[in-house]
Formats: C-alpha cells, structure tokens, sequence
C-alpha cells in the first residue's frame, strides 16, 4: 500500500452565525488576508520608524503614509488579482460571461495580476507624494511575504490549488472529488501539498530573506535591492513549486496532460512558469541596477 497523509478535519469556516436569516462566516481564507496585510502593515511600519536602515538615516515615508498606501495596495491587489484571473487563465469564458468578471465571491485570483495591480497602485501613490519609487517598492517587497504564508496555508485548509499526483510519502489525499479524480491510481489519490511548498518557499524563506537583508545588511541602503530580491525569489520559488502543482482544469487534455500553457513535443511551461519569468528577469535587473548604483 502506498504511504500517504490524511487531510486533517479542519473546516474552511472559523465560525458561522445567522443574523436575520442570513448566514454570515469567517473563513481561514478571509483572515488569512486580513492577518497577512496587518503583520505587512506592521513589519513596514517598524523598518520607517528606524532611520539606521536607511541611506544617511534618512527615511524617505512616514508611518501616515504607509497606512495610506496600505488602502491603495489593497484595492490594487484585488482589482490586479481579479482581472489577472480573467486575463491569463479564463479569458474564453469572460468574454462569454462579462458580468461575472467583478463576482470575486465565487473565487478566481492570480498573484501575478494583483502583483501587477500593486505596482499600479504604488506608481500612482510615489507620484502624487513625490516619494522615491525604489525606495517604497523596498518597503512594499518586505510587506507581501506574510501574506503569501498564510494564503497559502489557508489555500491548503480549503483544499484547493493542490499539487500533481505523488508517491511520496508526505502526499496528501485531499477530500474533494476533483482533487480524487487520478487517473491510473486505485484507491485514494495522493497529491502534492503543493499549497504547504509554496507557503514555506514564498512565505517564510523568502520573508526570513528581505528581513535579514533589511535588518542586518541595511538592504534599504540601496534601492530597489529588497524588491529585485523580492521579484526574483519569489518567481524562482513559484516556477519550481510548479513542476509539482496540478495546473488549472482549462489547460488540461487528453493531449497535453501535464497542462502546459506553451510546448512543443511534450516540453514547455505552465502559465505559472510563464508568468514567473518576467519577474525573474525584473528582479535580476533591479539588484544589478542597485548594486551598480552604490
């Protein structure tokens, strides 16, 4: 019998209450953002409350100001993240269906879009400050990390985005039936906690990485340093977790198993790896821009 792990009975929903006939729940998910986005909010708001981390102990944003850039990447993050969704992994079936392109209710995200979104939001908001944009880029890049280790905790008690089948011993037989759903495989199907990968890679490695930088190279003495790390970590981190991620339904078939978005003769990429190269890229360039800049 092949060994594998049982996924443990934890419920999406916290709690549930009902208040004149309306059922109204706080799901992992939910807090797994809010929780996220204070522990950022928190972690930025130390760095600008210490003048040794920056160039001549200078700090180029107030904690005011973080707070209000804080409501911009938030509404970046879900607008990016929606349209992203829409954009790079569904756009036949939007462009059939445009009113349910803003119904974030019924779930669709894509880092990559929010990503995207957040850049938006911090080019609009450096500009109307006049805040040097490599610099809050910097604190922007130390925020996301203890997002993405709860997200993706919580994208693993929800029993969703799990990894390809495995026989590895820590494979986890999720409850789902699409999760079940293996071809070739008797009896339960073990599949990659790729969810727990990437949560452990993007989130606290990658978070333990720009809080080192930061605190004890003074990474915010150069611009642009902490965020090319940032871009370039976090796609390195997400192109490999991909070779163990079951890729979304719509790129699956009977030809192309393994769900790539690009091949040729069986070789090529996910959407994931696609959209992770661009960051690669970007952040390679940023910390050689940075270090030639010192």
């Amino acid at each position: 019998m092949r060994a594998l792990l049982p996924f443990p009975d934890i419920s999406p929903e916290i709690f549930s209450i009902s208040i004149f006939g309306y059922e109204l729940a706080l799901r992992w998910y939910a807090l797994a953002y809010i929780v996220g986005i204070i522990l950022g909010w928190r972690l930025v708001v130390m760095a600008v409350k210490t003048p040794r981390l920056w160039r001549n102990d200078t700090v180029v944003m107030t904690p005011a100001q973080i707070e209000d850039l804080l409501t911009w990447v938030i509404i970046g993050v879900i607008l990016g993240g929606r349209l992203g969704y829409v954009t790079f992994y569904q756009p036949a079936y939007y462009l059939q269906n445009p009113a349910e392109i803003l119904a974030v209710w019924q779930g669709g995200m894509a880092f990559h879009g929010g990503l995207l979104g957040v850049i938006l939001a911090g080019f609009i908001f450096t500009r109307r400050h006049n805040i040097p944009r490599m610099s809050a880029a910097d604190v922007m890049a130390l925020g996301v990390p203890p997002g993405l280790l709860l997200g993706r905790i919580a994208n693993f008690i929800n029993a969703e985005l799990w990894g390809r089948p495995t026989d590895l011993p820590w494979g986890v037989a999720f409850p789902t039936e699409a999760a079940q759903d293996c071809p070739d495989v008797e009896g339960l199907c073990a599949r990659h906690p790729s969810q727990l990968y990437e949560a452990g890679l993007e989130g606290l490695l990658l978070g333990a990485v720009l809080i080192w930088l930061v605190w004890r190279l003074g990474a915010l003495k150069t611009p642009g340093l902490v965020a090319g790390v940032f871009f370039a970590g976090y796609g390195l981190a997400r192109f490999a977790v991909e070779f163990a991620r079951q890729p979304d339904a719509q790129f699956v078939s009977d030809g192309n198993p393994l769900g790539l978005a690009w091949h040729v003769s069986g070789w090529g990429l996910t959407m994931g790896q696609i959209l992770s190269l661009p960051m690669i890229l970007l952040g390679v360039w940023l910390v050689t821009r940075a270090r030639r800049a010192t």
